[in-house]
């Protein structure tokens, strides 16, 4: 099957594969929509099974960066990239100058930030081979606290409409990635709140301890997170946990998360739907953290301008769930739509 034919291929501008045998470098970088300006989103660095596992990761993680871009309205397109983790020791400094060097090669069609396994200081090293890269210590930083805050608020938004509640006092929400860049900021807003927490993590150590800041209970078989007899269900890990295996276990009204690309394949949103399961869809309560980063694009978008856009991310968000219950639709049907139609409109008014 070639690239054209993928099933996440959903036309591209550009993909790039990159590859340095000097650092191990093995990247591929995708470009899905420049109509609204260059394409930004964060790079991840995974230990892929294939390269075709980090294709199908890297095209519809793309895809759904254009969708955030343009449901949160900033002046910018969606892209992606993925690097596969090299085996055994390497030099990461070497490596992300290396993968600096193949996101200049796009002359600005794509500008990094950082992802699951990379951070700030990869992004360093990345600019010294390319200007085109946001998320640096010197700049807005790690946009993980302003993503757990859109996150948080984008739950009220759902506590409110899924279970006639004012707010989250008492409200029993399972957490899968608790410990992660954003789940952790997460977690401790909905501590804060009031929210009764149950979590969960790959790693023990960190867990643990986060449970007892918190207060909250630990789930010790990460698998069992499915099983929880809680309010909401929120995914802050990687994609995909919302398929098959796991729709029939989950015991909540609600899953609202940090995760990109949650639902397995887009039929998910409606077997959520068929058990009475309210679903945000992600790319629209997770886009915290990509208008944190504008501020690096451009000095004009300042902490007010920040919180200006949460509040209105959560409300296109309770619009979006609205919809969905009045036409009795799955909530992410109503969310591409809308996307789709956005970008469509971005593409005319680009080609005029």
């Amino acid at each position: 099957m070639s690239v054209f034919e993928h099933p996440a291929f959903d036309d591209h501008e550009k993909i790039l594969f990159a590859a340095d045998p000097e650092t191990g470098l093995k990247a591929i970088l995708a470009v899905h929509s420049t109509a609204r300006g260059p394409a930004v989103g964060g790079c991840r660095m995974w230990s892929y099974a294939s390269s075709a596992e980090a294709l199908t990761d890297v095209l519809r993680l793309s895809q759904g960066m254009s969708y955030k871009n343009i449901m949160a309205d900033l002046p910018i397109g969606g892209g992606k990239s993925v690097i596969m983790r090299p085996e055994g020791e390497f030099d990461r400094e070497a490596l992300f100058e290396a993968f600096g060097r193949a996101l200049e090669s796009l002359n600005g069609a794509y500008i990094s930030a950082e992802d699951v396994g990379v951070s700030p200081a990869d992004m360093v090293s990345a600019r010294r081979a390319t200007r085109h890269v946001v998320g640096l210590p010197d700049g807005t930083g790690d946009p993980s606290p302003v993503t757990a805050r859109g996150v948080f608020m984008g739950i009220q938004a759902c506590v409110e409409r899924g279970l006639g509640k004012a707010d989250l006092n008492g409200v029993r929400i399972a957490v899968q990635g608790a410990t992660g860049h954003v789940g952790a900021y997460l977690c401790r807003h909905l501590a804060e709140a009031g929210a009764e927490l149950f979590l969960t993590d790959i790693k023990a150590d960190p867990l643990e301890a986060l449970a007892r800041e918190l207060g909250a209970q630990v789930v010790t078989d990460p698998n069992a997170i499915y099983d929880v007899d809680a309010d909401v269900f929120a995914p802050c890990a990687l994609g995909a946990v919302i398929n098959p295996s796991t729709i029939g276990r989950l015991k909540v009204k609600i899953v609202a998360g940090a995760a990109n690309n949650q639902l397995e394949t887009r039929d998910m949103g409606k077997a959520l739907m068929e058990r009475g399961i309210l679903y945000a869809p992600d790319y629209v309560i997770n886009a915290g953290g990509i208008i944190n980063v504008m501020g690096e694009l451009d000095a004009r978008f300042d902490a007010k301008w920040v919180s200006g856009k949460l509040e209105t991310l959560k409300s296109t968000l309770g619009e979006i769930i609205d919809t969905a219950a009045s036409q009795s639709r799955p909530a992410n049907q109503i969310a591409d739509e809308l996307a789709r139609e956005r970008l469509s409109e971005a593409a005319l008014a680009k080609a005029a």
